[in-house]
């Protein structure tokens, strides 16, 4: 079976779906390697780089026609449907439950398509799990980003000259993503404080070093390990109870994302306005609406002296170790999906049922 790696396209990715490392593990399984010229580049690796471990490099047009399972990191787009031939295999993140018409593109070519987003939260999948592993560097690299926006330092520090207070940090949020953000700030000096609609990441918060600020939850609890859209009401008292908080923070980072919906507005604009001149908000849901009602996707919006920073794109400022990681788990999924060189087609599997979203141009899942 040959399966061909492409090039990203989306405007601001520089990450690549399989990594020379993986190739060879691949290709020491029985299956034959092909990655688009450059594809790699952006992350650190060469077109060399792959040759060497027995990929062919070939242009695009070629990748299409003789490739049997085709590899992205984003959705498949309208240009890339134009080469897709009837029952090639497609894999890479679909959003299928928000991209509908997206999905009935993809369907009318006669192919099937798996979605790595759709990887269900359950223990034997983690080694598959991407949002896990994408999300793990966004935390991180959203305080990178914060410390370098700010216009304070993170830690207490004593000097001849006086002593600076440490800076304040609050993450809303404590999924993956928000508790590598809570480890990073910790690390760097700060004091920091989370909030989450899952009273059951209170532990995992304070593990970490964090002052987590309790909102009753009662009848919001989350669906499948991820945190569920919250009620007007919780809505309400969160913003209560946390607004103390939010108005002293120099640095907020909000992660909240629901699979398949508009992200939670968490802040709104009139909070914003009551927020200390100075602080930056780094609103890593920005492309699925935000969690800031005033923050816009790759933009930077300043209103009364907050620097709002709306991005997804943190992994792919890292994008070598990103890479590395999202081959790893396409790696695990494969050897997950197939026995030999050939798919198994398990459909009673939970892995298998979840993420197979079109087969053979028929749509299995909305």
């Amino acid at each position: 079976m040959k399966i061909g790696i492409l090039k990203e396209t989306l405007d601001g990715e520089r990450r690549v779906a399989i990594t020379p490392i993986i190739a060879k593990q691949l290709i020491a399984s029985g299956f034959e390697l092909l990655v688009e010229e450059g594809a790699g580049e952006y992350s650190s690796f060469l077109d060399s780089d792959y040759k060497n471990v027995g990929v062919a490099v070939e242009k695009r047009a070629v990748i299409f026609h003789e490739a049997q399972v085709l590899l992205k990191i984003n959705p498949f787009d309208e240009e890339d449907l134009k080469l897709v031939d009837e029952g090639q295999i497609l894999i890479s993140k679909l959003y299928h439950k928000s991209n509908p018409e997206l999905i009935k593109a993809i369907a009318n070519k006669g192919v099937t398509a798996f979605s790595m987003d759709a990887i269900p939260r359950i223990s034997r999948a983690q080694d598959m799990d991407v949002l896990s592993s994408q999300n793990n560097l966004a935390g991180y690299k959203a305080v990178i980003l914060g410390a370098i926006e700010m216009t304070k330092i993170f830690p207490l520090m004593m000097t001849s000259a006086g002593t600076i207070a440490p800076s304040r940090v609050l993450i809303y949020g404590i999924g993956v993503a928000g508790l590598q953000a809570i480890a990073t700030a910790k690390r760097l000096g700060a004091v920091v404080e989370a909030t989450d609609i899952r009273s059951e990441t209170k532990e995992q918060a304070e593990s970490l070093g964090a002052k987590f600020i309790l909102v009753d939850n009662e009848g919001e609890e989350s669906e499948g390990g991820y945190a569920k859209e919250a009620s007007a009401d919780y809505q309400k008292r969160q913003k209560e109870a946390v607004n103390k908080s939010l108005f002293q923070a120099d640095l907020v980072i909000t992660t909240a994302n629901i699979p398949g919906r508009k992200a939670p507005v968490l802040i709104t604009e009139d909070q914003v306005m009551q927020m200390k001149n100075g602080a930056v908000i780094i609103d890593l849901a920005a492309a699925q609406g935000g969690n800031c009602e005033v923050s816009q996707i790759n933009k930077t919006i300043v209103k009364n002296g907050v620097k709002v920073i709306g991005t997804s794109i943190d992994p792919r400022s890292v994008s070598t170790n990103a890479s590395d990681l999202y081959a790893k788990n396409i790696y695990n999924y494969i050897m997950h999906l197939t026995e030999g060189t050939n798919f198994k087609w398990d459909l009673d599997e939970e892995i298998t049922d979840e993420t197979l979203i079109v087969q053979n141009g028929t749509i299995r899942k909305n």
